[in-house]
């Protein structure tokens, strides 16, 4: 009885379904993704020779990721790898480059997330610890909670021996002077900056688990303590080995409000599952249903007047990007041979 309901269920499928049992893409051994912001970034507002810098800059952080993987490494240290890179790197928005909150000072929030188990670990508001995103993890890998903030997360951070710096390590002029043009012509954070600041990774390992961090210094003259999506488990980040790891960059109050990680993931679990003959059964995830999914939520984001983008990784296909800005820096490389970086929503 069995074996008749199994080759029953082959031959529904094989009938019933043929672009998912024909056109799936094999399944990458590993596969990684990384983001460096998304908004409005155009060509004509960026010389040659800025868009190189950028596009070195990228290359090194997916560089570093891939090569842990490549090695047989974890999803999370791959993703970890990536971000202490980026925030490390002035030229965005995370780490060291954050931008100045009201009082111009450099608040940063991260979070990470292991789909194996779904363990996740955050923080937020903090001002002395050189990778925030180091410290999420280390939150996580501690498992007693997932958000911590402010001085506590910092003397967290001080218990874990992570490396603590004074908080102007994290200031740039760049940075400042942004602040200085926001308060004396009233404008808005992105009439200053033109992205979203946010930097984050999304890795499937050889093992099959997924992973996902994200790292930001929010938006240029924040106040009363505002948090955006960027530390906030199932907004700014997810991942669950059964469906997909996503990293988000954008308005976060609007990411906050589709929930967009957690939503793009359900979906995806959801596109992985059918029923056949009373049977649950998986079935492969194109890269094209998955791209489908992700631009969905994306304009569900659109329709609520947010802007931005995310990057998602799932368990079979290659990564993928959606964004309903003109650019997100952005990068992705798998073990069957793709490796790109990006600026601009039409490369």
């Amino acid at each position: 009885m069995r074996k008749s309901l199994l080759a029953i269920l082959g031959l529904a499928m094989t009938f019933t379904m043929p672009a998912l049992a024909h056109d799936a893409p094999s399944k990458p051994d590993w596969s990684f993704a990384i983001h460096g912001g998304a908004g409005v970034l155009q060509r004509d507002r960026m010389t040659p020779e800025k868009q190189a810098e950028y596009r070195t800059a990228l290359q090194a952080a997916l560089d570093a990721g891939s090569k842990v993987l490549r090695e047989g490494g974890t999803s999370i240290d791959a993703v970890t790898a990536a971000i202490t890179i980026l925030e490390d790197d002035p030229k965005f928005n995370a780490g060291r480059g954050a931008v100045f909150t009201w009082e111009g000072i450099n608040e940063l929030d991260a979070s990470i997330m292991d789909g194996n188990g779904r363990k996740a670990g955050a923080i937020a508001g903090v001002h002395v610890v050189r990778h925030p995103i180091l410290l999420a993890k280390a939150v996580m890998q501690d498992g007693r909670h997932v958000l911590l903030s402010g001085k506590g997360a910092e003397e967290f951070a001080m218990d874990r021996d992570l490396e603590i710096v004074p908080p102007e390590f994290f200031a740039t002029e760049e940075r400042r002077e942004q602040l200085e043009r926001l308060k004396a012509k009233n404008l808005s954070a992105l009439d200053v900056e033109f992205k979203y600041g946010t930097v984050g990774a999304v890795a499937r390992d050889s093992a099959g688990h997924l992973a996902a961090g994200t790292s930001t210094g929010g938006m240029t003259g924040k106040r009363w303590g505002r948090i955006g999506d960027s530390p906030l488990i199932g907004a700014g980040t997810y991942a669950d080995d059964a469906s997909c790891a996503v990293s988000a960059t954008g308005s976060g109050e609007y990411f906050i409000r589709v929930a967009v990680a957690h939503s793009i993931c359900e979906r995806v679990k959801a596109a992985r599952r059918m029923t056949l003959a009373g049977e649950t059964q998986d079935v492969p995830l194109t890269t094209e249903v998955l791209q489908g999914i992700v631009d969905g939520v994306i304009a569900e984001v659109g329709e609520l007047g947010g802007d931005g983008g995310v990057i998602v990784v799932s368990p079979s296909g290659e990564p993928v990007f959606s964004m309903n800005t003109p650019g997100m820096y952005r990068g992705r490389a798998t073990a069957n041979g793709l490796n790109e970086v990006a600026i601009f929503a039409d490369e």
